[in-house]
């Protein structure tokens, strides 16, 4: 589990499918490791840093462009650590884009297109995760939402960098999630009962006539 709060802006790079991390935060082969908001495994450690492997799954999945450069890191949390941000898994629902950035006094808002199925779970005032970073979700629209970040959020991620276009990786809210599968298991339910209740009926008429 992960809270949304970077850790460190480290430098990656990612050949075929192993991905070499020069960071100061040093976990043991074996830890999960959020980079840019997916959550990897430490295969080995270097100096320097570490390494994590990409299953196809995850490079499919995934903005992997964005992992050549800078990026956000942030380790697993602990059980007694201080719970901020907000519950995240690494795990990324949806690749999104940077639709427009617009300076709106001290702040800048950055408006994010996101496939057509990831909005169902998009809440104005809810939670979500780009690249790693816990934020709050100001607006929403069709396909799109929008995000305030303040000078503190800008200074410690790599926001300040992006520039239209620009592809992030979504974690979308964790219960969020949950409650549209129940949903959707739920109307599937409710569509079979229906359709066999209609076929019973057409049996029964045919046994009349």
């Amino acid at each position: 589990m992960f809270t949304g709060l970077i850790k460190e802006i480290a430098s990656a790079t990612l050949r075929g499918d192993r991905l070499q991390v020069k960071a100061s935060y040093r976990p043991k082969a074996g830890d999960s490791v959020a980079v840019n908001g997916a959550c990897l495994t430490v295969a080995a450690l270097d100096y320097g840093g570490f390494r994590a492997d990409l299953s196809y799954e995850t490079q499919r999945s995934i903005a992997v462009e964005n992992l050549n450069g800078k990026a956000h890191i942030e380790p697993a949390m602990i059980m007694g650590d201080r719970f901020e941000g907000h519950i995240a898994q690494g795990h990324i629902d949806f690749i999104g884009s940077v639709a427009a950035i617009e300076k709106e006094g001290d702040s800048w808002n950055f408006f994010i297109d996101a496939p057509k199925e990831a909005m169902r779970l998009i809440a104005p005032k809810g939670s979500i995760g780009i690249d790693g970073v816990s934020l709050t979700i100001n607006e929403v629209f069709d396909s799109a939402f929008r995000l305030t970040l303040v000078p503190h959020s800008l200074a410690n991620t790599l926001f300040e960098s992006y520039k239209v276009n620009r592809r992030v990786n979504i974690e979308t809210d964790l219960f969020a999630r949950y409650a549209a599968r129940i949903l959707d298991c739920s109307s599937a339910e409710r569509g079979e009962n229906v359709l066999q209740r209609r076929r019973r009926e057409i049996d029964r008429m045919s046994a009349i006539f």
